[in-house]
């Protein structure tokens, strides 16, 4: 990712409506289907700025990876202990057979070979583990956030699916959230595309718009998974063997 994502995420992740709605939803998520055993042992590929790992330690023991270095920096401040740089699909160093969870969030879109890396992390599961995925759906939705990102693709549930199944992994519980403000979403990058002011910037809006963004997306906690979701920005999924 560019340099200035990174800079955002560690300004914006304690505050921004989707990172702190996103947290609570995969919490929700994670406890009602992943049936992780307690404590379980669990590793974050992709932490970033680690803002996702005190939620995965509610669940247990947390290792994490993370390749850009100020943010490893930034991570390992926040885990409390080192943050690892194994890259995907290598994962080298990575324990085999070990882990009950892996939660890669927004991650398998950055690899080019997705079913690669989603082969090596199935081989760090211990028995009985399970893998959660997060990505961002609908390839027609690109814009100059995924550029900037360095995204190699956005998903639909069929691809996501087949790149999980061509990985040795069948998938729990496949769905979208994100969903209750998809429209606005998909107004802004229609919107953005036809203007040619097609913007990077995700900071976070003026603070009543942030509070009621937030809102509004927390109430998917209660949703997702329970029943089927309309089409939403992201995907997300449980993988197992």
């Amino acid at each position: 990712m560019d340099r200035i994502v990174y800079d955002r995420m560690a300004a914006h992740d304690s505050t921004h409506w989707w990172y702190r709605a996103r947290r609570d939803i995969l919490a929700d998520y994670l406890t009602r289907y992943a049936a992780l055993p307690s404590p379980a042992r669990i590793l974050e590929i992709g932490c970033g700025t680690g803002h996702n790992l005190p939620m995965l330690a509610g669940f247990g023991e947390v290792d994490a990876i993370e390749i850009d270095p100020a943010a490893r920096e930034i991570a390992s401040e926040r885990l409390g202990k080192p943050v690892g740089d194994a890259p995907l699909p290598e994962l080298t160093g990575v324990p085999r057979g070990h882990y009950d969870l892996i939660a890669v969030l927004d991650v398998v879109e950055h690899i080019e070979d997705d079913v690669a890396a989603l082969a090596a992390m199935r081989a760090c599961l211990a028995p009985g583990g399970k893998i959660l995925i997060a990505v961002p759906a609908h390839q027609w939705m690109w814009s100059a956030h995924d550029t900037v990102n360095h995204h190699h693709r956005r998903y639909s549930k069929a691809t996501l699916k087949a790149a999980i199944e061509q990985a040795g992994l069948k998938t729990e519980k496949l769905g979208y959230f994100n969903s209750l403000l998809f429209p606005l979403a998909a107004a802004a990058r229609i919107a953005g595309r036809m203007s040619g002011r097609d913007d990077s910037d995700d900071s976070p809006p003026p603070g009543p718009v942030n509070a009621l963004f937030e809102r509004i997306f927390r109430l998917e906690r209660h949703l997702v998974g329970r029943v089927p979701m309309t089409p939403g920005v992201s995907i997300v999924t449980l993988a197992k063997p």
